[in-house]
């Protein structure tokens, strides 16, 4: 690896141009163009069919897209099929624009227009390369020369947009733009601009392309500032960025860009594109979303979205991907899940709306992702918060501190073990195997109690190896009396040391009490069980059983 055999190839924007540092978020969502049937298409393995596009086009209507590229209509049947199935079917609802990209190239516009006609909105997106290495090197061509490509394609595009039936808009992009001088990129744009004659009912869209990343995201941001204050007819522009990801900052060129004054943001969903991809729109929206402004698209039902996007382009959203990767929010490690945990009942108990959870930028019930599968995840390395905040939300059992941290080796043993993640359903199992309502090796099959003035006395019936006994105690309390009966019945002592209990709501119907009992024995071992029943007195009596057969099998 030799760094001598590369150069910065890209050119700052002449003077100081930096009056997007001063601004610390974007604050209000930009206007969205979706090129996944384009960009995206033609960087898939195997490219859509017609049936996968119209699936794809109905889901980014869906999401709330407003423009949407569905094409390049003179590169193949396919793509021109596609665009007269929308048009000939009144498939374009009101209010949206597809967009068609077009080279500057005579017989390839005109094929075009003839794609589009009829069209209710159509924005006839027109591009030639403009930088400084595909002058030299591809066209071989002068400054003037490339321009006078760009003017003639803009003459063209205006004269057939009088000539054909439909409602067309302009979009033009120099191409290659960050490897172009940005003295040159406004000469060309603005040239383009004076064909095309921009005014109130007659908005053109100039498109700014990352087509390939040469520089730091702040060095693209200064080239559009220069671009937005330099342009003719700004009133009447709309200034467009269309970031790649060649040096894995798309997301972050285009955040600068707007704070430059983009105005527009053409992207993907899950960045897919050619080479690294284009900007991820999923993640620039929900980035907005988790600093409290409104994208105006729809990513509600993203498990959904992820399903149409796999089926349609054979592609696999990465587990990693920002908001809707498997394990975005996925948090294994113990002290994650204790800050989780602890953030959430914090929300609850202060009964906030704001969502200020550790670890979570965004509320993943927003987008249709659950806490326990997606959120809470259980291996080796999990602690005693995350599993008995798991074991709660989904099962509604809530552990004593000290009995959640003993839950947590038993689980973290069997995953180590195993070496596999736990589900819930895993953890549940675990739950009910060691500690509730454990009756072996010795069971409670019969309990009765009287209150007298000196306590309560109670008659109670134990079972082990089959055989019956029944003990009659008293104590302060009934499960007092029955732990009197416990310890006379086996010889053995220990010490209640913790209690709880609480109701369990059933999904069904009705309540289950259940119960928690920790206990220590004379050398300071302890042993939990857990109890549920109808009843609290017997789900009571269940724990203390299962906490002293636990005891015994230690």
């Amino acid at each position: 690896m030799d760094a001598r055999k590369y150069r910065i190839g890209y050119y700052p924007a002449p003077g100081a141009h930096y009056n997007w540092v001063h601004k610390d978020h974007i604050e209000k969502a930009p206007l969205w163009c979706s090129v996944d049937l384009r960009d995206g298409n033609q960087s898939l393995v195997i490219p859509m069919s017609l049936e996968e596009k119209l699936e794809f086009y109905h889901l980014l209507l869906r999401v709330g897209f407003k423009e949407i590229e569905v094409g390049f209509p003179a590169a193949s049947e396919t793509e021109y099929e596609f665009l007269r199935t929308l048009i000939e079917h009144n498939m374009i609802p009101q209010g949206v624009s597809v967009q068609v990209l077009t080279q500057c190239r005579e017989h390839i516009i005109r094929k075009t227009f003839e794609a589009c006609k009829g069209a209710p909105s159509a924005i006839i997106h027109f591009y030639n390369s403009v930088s400084v290495a595909q002058r030299e090197q591809v066209f071989r061509k002068s400054k003037a020369e490339i321009m006078d490509i760009a003017v003639e394609g803009a003459k063209l595009v205006k004269k057939l947009s009088q000539e054909y039936e439909g409602n067309f808009r302009f979009e033009y992009s120099p191409e290659s733009f960050t490897g172009t001088e940005p003295e040159y990129a406004l000469e060309v744009c603005n040239a383009v601009l004076d064909v095309l004659e921009p005014s109130e009912t007659n908005n053109v869209i100039i498109n700014l392309p990352v087509t390939v990343e040469m520089s730091l995201p702040h060095v693209y941001a200064s080239q559009v500032e220069y671009m937005s204050e330099n342009l003719k007819y700004r009133e009447h522009v709309t200034l467009s960025v269309h970031p790649h990801n060649d040096r894995g900052t798309g997301v972050a060129d285009t955040e600068l860009a707007l704070l430059a004054g983009a105005d527009r943001v053409e992207g993907t969903l899950f960045g897919n594109g050619e080479r690294t991809g284009n900007v991820d729109v999923i993640t620039l929206a929900m980035n907005m979303y988790s600093h409290g402004v409104d994208p105006q698209l729809d990513f509600s039902d993203m498990p959904s979205i992820c399903k149409v996007y796999e089926a349609c382009t054979r592609m696999h959203v990465y587990e990693r991907s920002p908001y809707a990767g498997a394990l975005v929010f996925a948090a294994f490690s113990g002290s994650h899940q204790d800050a989780i945990a602890k953030g959430m009942n914090w929300r609850k108990e202060k009964k906030l709306y704001q969502w200020t959870v550790p670890y979570l930028p965004v509320d993943p019930q927003d987008i249709s992702r659950t806490y326990d599968a997606d959120v809470i995840r259980v291996n080796s390395q999990s602690g005693k918060g995350g599993i008995g905040y798991l074991l709660e939300q989904a099962y509604g059992y809530i552990l004593p501190p000290k009995m959640r941290e003993h839950l947590s080796y038993q689980c973290k043993s069997v995953s180590d073990h195993d070496h596999r993640e736990l589900k819930s359903e895993d953890v549940l199992a675990i739950f009910m195997d060691c500690y509730l309502n454990v009756y072996s090796p010795l069971a409670i099959t019969a309990t009765s109690f009287k209150q007298g003035v000196n306590g309560v006395s109670a008659e109670v019936t134990f079972q082990r190896h089959g055989r019956e006994k029944t003990i009659l105690c008293q104590g302060n309390g009934s499960l007092d009396a029955v732990s009197n009966a416990l310890k006379k019945y086996t010889g053995k002592n220990y010490t209640l040391k913790v209690y709880t209990e609480h109701s369990v709501q059933e999904r069904s119907s009705g309540s289950t009490a259940a119960a928690y009992i920790g206990l220590e024995s004379e050398t300071g071992v302890m042993s939990w069980g857990a109890g549920t029943d109808t009843d609290i007195i017997r789900a009571s009596v269940n724990a203390l059983i299962s906490a002293f057969n636990n005891l015994e099998r230690q």
